[in-house]
């Protein structure tokens, strides 16, 4: 068994631990305690696909340190991601008399992080969320930072607060009930990581992609914790994207437009690697960054079979990107890439991002 990896966090409005290892779900209920003190109850919730995998074992866990469950179920899917589901969830949240000193417990991926993190946000004005990532791509990035949000008819993400958890466990024995697609979607924000802050672990995950089947998961421990310290480090730095936390956009002006329009029938990873591909190979033709650089990123993305470019009309791409919740008035910022390990913040106008994606996106 590897060793369990604790990575703190430090922000302006909370400090918590970040818990990475194998066979931690029997443990959540003595972390909460020993993170949350004052709760006595808490608010389990979980989609339609995790639920019946793990809602027993962390209630389980969490009964012995003596805390009260109620636990809610909502549909899964991106779909769901919407107000009326949230509102739901507070409604049941409120029936089953959870106070301001009472925590919400969210197990499972992106999706139920952000439902649940925006619900313990707003009900009673903010009560505490621990995080229980169950996906890879959960687990290296958005149960981290304290993002949450809900998807409007606009665009996504677009209705959300920052909510930094008090505690977050990743249980990585949770990745073998992950179906192999999935798990190959959700390398592409390990990609983007590598490719933002760490050479060594951008070559890593090129020499030996994560994704093969029969990857060590003891291995997998250490790979993850160094994903979630990448991400500790922005999210100290600049807790709510004013500045540096922007760097984590990395492919993400692109990589969300071919998300929006495909109707999120595309994974978030594999849009975000389309997205990191295709502003890589427009930063080397404008002269950002040497071609090499370029070539390295899709030959890391190709090794994971995950989309290196988009068919999706350049006109369209320009659209969904300028309805962006990052674009400002004047245009965006623009994640681009310097070298293997480093980016910089290019403000651009849409008519210059129109240019980047035609150079990209192209062949």
């Amino acid at each position: 068994m590897s060793e369990t990896h604790v990575t703190p966090v430090h922000t302006p409005s909370r400090s918590y631990e970040v818990h990475v290892g194998r066979g931690l779900l029997g443990t959540v209920g003595s972390l909460v305690a020993k993170a949350c003190p004052t709760v006595t109850h808490v608010a389990l919730i979980l989609d339609s696909n995790v639920a019946p995998l793990y809602a027993k074992p962390v209630e389980e866990s969490l009964g012995a340190a003596g805390i009260a469950v109620s636990t809610i179920n909502f549909p899964a899917g991106e779909e769901h991601k919407r107000l009326s589901t949230l509102g739901d969830i507070l409604e049941r949240m409120a029936q089953a008399g959870l106070t301001r000193s009472d925590a919400v417990v969210a197990v499972g991926g992106g999706v139920t992080g952000d439902m649940a993190g925006l619900a313990a946000a707003l009900y009673q004005r903010g009560i505490q969320v621990v995080q229980v990532p169950t996906s890879l791509l959960a687990m290296v990035d958005s149960s981290v930072g304290g993002k949450t949000a809900v998807d409007l008819e606009a665009g996504k993400n677009l209705a959300g607060a920052f909510l930094q958890p008090s505690l977050v466990v990743a249980d990585i024995d949770c990745l073998a009930t992950v179906s192999p697609e999935l798990l190959r979607d959700s390398c592409g924000e390990m990609i983007k990581h590598g490719v933002l802050a760490d050479e060594k672990l951008f070559d890593q995950l090129r020499e030996d992609p994560v994704c093969a089947p029969g990857f060590d998961p003891d291995r997998l421990v250490g790979i993850v914790a160094r994903n979630v310290q990448i991400k500790r480090d922005v999210v100290d730095a600049d807790e709510q994207e004013h500045g540096r936390r922007q760097t984590l956009n990395l492919g993400h002006t692109i990589g969300h437009a071919i998300e929006a329009a495909s109707d999120f029938t595309l994974g978030h990873g594999s849009c975000v690697a389309a997205g990191l591909c295709c502003v890589a190979r427009a930063s080397a033709r404008l002269g950002w960054c040497e071609q090499d650089v370029a070539d390295r990123i899709v030959a890391c993305v190709e090794a994971y079979g995950l989309p290196t470019n988009t068919d999706i009309d350049h006109d369209t791409l320009l659209d969904y990107a300028a309805r962006d919740k990052k674009r400002r008035a004047d245009g965006v910022t623009l994640v681009v890439p310097t070298r293997i390990g480093a980016v910089e913040l290019r403000k651009v106008s849409l008519e210059e991002l129109r240019h980047v994606i035609d150079l990209g996106c192209g062949e």
